[in-house]
């Protein structure tokens, strides 16, 4: 007979160890979620100041490059850090955003590298992966937001756009890629929309978790749309501007 059997104690002994086992894992995930929250606010905010400037200011000089670079790697901390999150305690608004970011961060950061694609310059393997993800993603939205507003959530609206928007993009990596851009310059373009597109993510994020020290009057859709709306012009006419045919 093992001494475990034979030993009356081991039962209560196992399940202590057991209780103490799950106490230690629930103790390491704490922690693991505090880290990851962290650097999602740091990122999130640093992100948002950098990017702030560079709408501001002049682009293209030395500073917009420097402070492109530190908005750039500030949103992916920012939004790998919000899947992370996402994945521990399920949560709709960081995985959206968590998703859009990295997709219109990572993509327009590629686009400074992918300016001859219409003299048969082939995207790498993390362009393609960027887009195929957003197109997924994208398509998983639409019907997500669907399902929210035949239920008669409002929620839903949020998904609808942001899934379009992220299709509009998949559609012109797309043609980019198979060397048929529409612009001259189409990765200038695709670089300042992007880019803007993952302002929009940064400042929405800032309105969402600070929505309830706002008026209750508001509904919270406004937080969640009111930078697109207000952004998006902007990008229009930019692009406009910067366009060569």
């Amino acid at each position: 007979m093992s001494t475990s059997q034979g030993n009356p104690n081991y039962p209560p002994k196992f399940a202590q160890s057991i209780s103490s086992a799950f106490s230690y894992l629930g103790f390491i995930m704490d922690i693991l979620f505090n880290t990851l929250l962290t650097l999602h606010i740091i990122g999130g905010a640093t992100g948002l100041i950098a990017g702030s400037l560079n709408i501001a200011r002049k682009k293209g000089d030395k500073n917009h490059q420097l402070t492109g670079k530190v908005f750039t790697y500030s949103m992916l901390t920012s939004g790998f850090s919000a899947l992370l999150l996402a994945l521990l305690h399920p949560n709709y608004f960081l995985f959206i955003v968590g998703i859009f970011t990295i997709y219109m961060v990572g993509s327009g950061h590629r686009y400074l590298y992918l300016k001859l694609l219409a003299q048969e310059q082939k995207p790498a393997l993390i362009d393609w992966a960027l887009t195929i993800g957003m197109l997924m993603f994208g398509l998983g939205f639409l019907g997500v937001g669907a399902y929210h507003l035949i239920k008669g959530n409002n929620f839903g609206l949020v998904f609808l756009v942001f899934g379009f928007l992220g299709l509009r993009f998949v559609q012109a990596d797309m043609g980019n890629y198979r060397g048929k851009p529409k612009e001259k310059n189409y990765w200038l373009l695709a670089h300042l929309q992007r880019m803007t597109g993952a302002y929009i993510a940064a400042t929405t994020a800032f309105l969402v978790v600070n929505m309830k020290y706002l008026p209750d009057v508001i509904p919270g859709i406004v937080f969640w749309l009111l930078p697109t709306v207000i952004v998006t012009p902007l990008i229009v006419r930019w692009s406009r501007q910067y366009r060569v045919k």
